[in-house]
């Protein structure tokens, strides 16, 4: 089957995409509107891009004339928090998905504890086990979206979590994002070696 994303509905574009980028990790976005309402929201066009300094993106659809409330509240103060969405936290984070009022704090929506913050405003979700606090780094349009590169200004992690200084995944448990209704479980981890090749000769090393 060929597809042509120039010849079909926007929403069909949509549709395929998201189930065949997958899976993807999802940003979990608290934030806070400079007359202190607080918004919990899920992004899964989201992921790490540069780490001197530690930058992470997200892609958040563009509205010019409704802004996501994310997209207000980091606007407004310039800063939010990624929160990482392991297994126990799928039906939570589900309800915030919804179009709630401006009025209403995704936190009491889904019974999840927001907790304060080391560097920002925003607070943080205490039932997650890694959640990287951060700035905003720049805004870029693309296409129909705006995306918000972040700079990680400090992280947080569950001590059970870190193993000889790195995280680890299985104890992390993280939810990714598929198509539609569909979420997925980290599953098996698989181990491999990266080849060491010379770059003068093309030889392998070892």
């Amino acid at each position: 089957m060929i597809l042509d994303p120039r010849t079909m509905d926007s929403k069909d574009v949509y549709r395929f995409i998201i189930s065949a980028v997958v899976p993807r990790p999802i940003a979990f976005v608290s934030t806070v509107s400079a007359a202190g309402e607080t918004n919990l929201a899920p992004f899964s066009y989201y992921n790490a891009v540069a780490s001197e300094p530690p930058l992470v993106a997200i892609a958040i659809s563009d509205r010019p004339a409704d802004p996501k409330d994310t997209l207000r509240n980091v606007r407004e103060t310039r800063e939010f928090v990624a929160n990482v969405v392991s297994e126990p936290l799928l039906d939570a984070m589900v309800r915030t998905a919804g179009e709630w009022p401006r009025s209403a704090s995704e936190f009491g929506v889904s019974g999840l504890t927001a907790l304060p913050s080391e560097r920002v405003r925003p607070p943080y979700v205490a039932e997650s086990p890694l959640q990287l606090e951060c700035v905003l780094y720049k805004e870029v349009p693309l296409g129909n979206s705006i995306l918000v590169v972040g700079e990680v200004v400090l992280a947080r992690v569950r001590d059970d979590v870190m193993v000889d200084g790195r995280v680890d995944p299985a104890k992390l448990a993280p939810l990714a994002r598929l198509g539609g209704e569909l979420y997925a479980a980290l599953g098996p981890v698989l181990k491999r070696a990266r080849p060491k090749v010379s770059r003068d000769t093309g030889e392998l090393a070892g």
